[in-house]
C-alpha cells in the first residue's frame, strides 16, 4: 500500500533560496522588456522630435515673421545718420559666429569696447524695419546669393551669414570652400549664400582667391569668360568693384589680344570693364527670376585728417561715425548702366 505521507525517493525538496530565485527571475525578466519596451519609446519619441523640430526648421528662436515689417514706401535710405541704439542692437556679436575672417574681428585683435556693435542707420523721414533673419531666409528659399567682388564684398558676406546662422541649428548649415568660393549652406531652407572674389569683375592676375597680386595689376578688360560659368544661374547677384582700381591713376592692362599690354587710364579701363560686364548682363540674367545689384564706390577710411581739419594722423582709436555727408579724398567715379527688363544699376 501506498503511503501519501512518505516522500518518493526520486524527488528532493526546494530549499527556501532556490524557491526565492524562481520567483525573482520572472519578476527580473519582465523588468528587462519593460526597460527595453521603454528605451524603443524614447528613442522614437526623439527621432520624432528631431524629425518636428526639422520640419520647423529647428530655429534657436521661435518663428515671428511679420508681414508689416516692410520699408515704407518712398523712403530713401541712402540719406541719413547713423543713431545710438543699444536696445534693438546688436544684431549678433562677433563671438557668436565663427564665420569672420581674422581682419574683421575687432576685439580679438585687441579692440578694447564693443559700442561700434550698437550703431543702426536711421533713414532721415522714415524707419527701417529691423533686420529680420528668418524672414531673409524664407525669402532665399530654394535659391542662391552670391556677392561677387573684394573685401568688401567678402565683408558683406560674412555678415549676412553671421545675421543668419544666429537663428538657425548647428547641424543644419555648413560651409564650403572651393576657391574663389566660399558656399554657406541652409539645408533646411534649401538655400545657399556665396561669395565670389573677383576684386576687378572682369579678369586679372588677381583672381586667385589667396594668392593674388596687390601691387602689381594686369586686368584682361574684355573678358569675363573664366567667371561667368559660376555666375550663370545665381537667383541673386551683388556686384561690386572699385577700390582696386583706384591703386593709381594708369592700370596695365589688354583689351582684345592678350599679348598686346598698354597702360590705360584707370577711369578708362573702369568704363571698358563696366561695359564687358554689361554685356555679359544682358545676354544671360533673366530679368523674370534673376536680380542684380551693383555697387560702385567705398570711400576712403584711412585717415582721419581727411574728415576732421587740422589733424593728422591714421584712424588710431578712432571709435565714432562720421559726422554729415562724406565722400572721402579720392575721385568719385560714377558710371550708370541701362540694361533691358527689370536690371537697373
Amino acid at each position: 500500500m501506498l503511503n501519501l505521507n512518505s516522500t518518493p525517493t526520486n524527488m528532493t525538496t526546494q530549499p527556501p533560496q532556490d524557491r526565492k530565485i524562481f520567483f525573482l527571475f520572472p519578476l527580473a525578466l519582465i523588468s528587462l522588456l519593460l526597460l527595453g519596451t521603454l528605451r524603443i519609446l524614447l528613442d522614437n519619441l526623439k527621432n520624432n522630435q528631431i524629425q518636428i523640430l526639422r520640419q520647423n526648421k529647428f530655429l534657436k528662436v521661435p518663428i515671428n515673421v511679420s508681414e508689416n515689417e516692410i520699408i515704407e514706401e518712398n523712403c530713401n535710405v541712402f540719406e541719413g545718420k547713423w543713431v545710438w541704439d543699444n536696445v534693438t542692437y546688436p544684431l549678433y556679436k562677433e563671438e557668436t559666429c565663427p564665420y569672420l575672417v581674422k581682419q574683421v574681428t575687432c576685439q580679438r585683435n585687441g579692440r578694447p569696447d564693443s559700442f561700434y556693435q550698437n550703431w543702426r542707420w536711421q533713414p532721415h523721414g522714415c524707419n527701417l524695419p529691423r533686420f529680420n533673419p528668418l524672414k531673409m531666409l524664407e525669402m532665399l528659399r530654394d535659391k542662391r546669393i552670391m556677392f561677387i567682388g573684394d573685401s568688401i564684398q567678402r565683408g558683406m558676406f560674412e555678415s549676412m551669414v553671421c545675421l543668419v546662422q544666429s537663428v538657425i541649428a548647428d547641424f543644419d548649415h555648413s560651409i564650403e570652400r572651393v576657391p574663389p568660393r566660399k558656399i554657406f549652406r541652409i539645408e533646411e531652407f534649401n538655400a545657399s549664400i556665396e561669395y565670389y572674389w573677383a576684386p576687378f569683375m572682369v579678369e586679372s592676375i588677381s583672381d586667385h582667391a589667396t594668392n593674388h597680386t596687390v601691387m602689381k595689376r594686369l586686368v584682361k578688360l574684355d573678358s569675363v569668360e573664366k567667371h561667368r560659368k559660376l555666375w550663370e544661374g545665381v537667383d541673386v547677384l551683388v556686384f561690386e568693384s572699385y577700390v582696386w582700381w583706384m591703386h593709381k591713376p594708369f592700370i596695365n592692362a589688354t583689351y582684345g589680344s592678350t599679348e598686346n599690354v598698354q597702360e590705360y587710364n584707370v577711369t578708362t579701363a573702369y568704363k571698358l570693364a563696366l561695359e564687358t560686364w554689361g554685356r555679359w548682363i544682358e545676354s544671360n540674367i533673366n530679368p523674370q527670376r534673376q536680380k542684380v545689384f551693383f555697387a560702385t564706390m567705398s570711400p576712403t577710411h584711412l585717415w582721419n585728417w581727411e574728415w576732421k581739419g587740422g589733424i593728422d594722423g591714421n584712424c588710431f582709436n578712432e571709435t565714432q561715425p562720421i559726422e554729415g555727408p562724406y565722400w572721402g579724398t579720392e575721385k568719385m567715379v560714377t558710371l550708370q548702366f541701362l540694361v533691358k527688363g527689370e536690371v537697373n544699376y
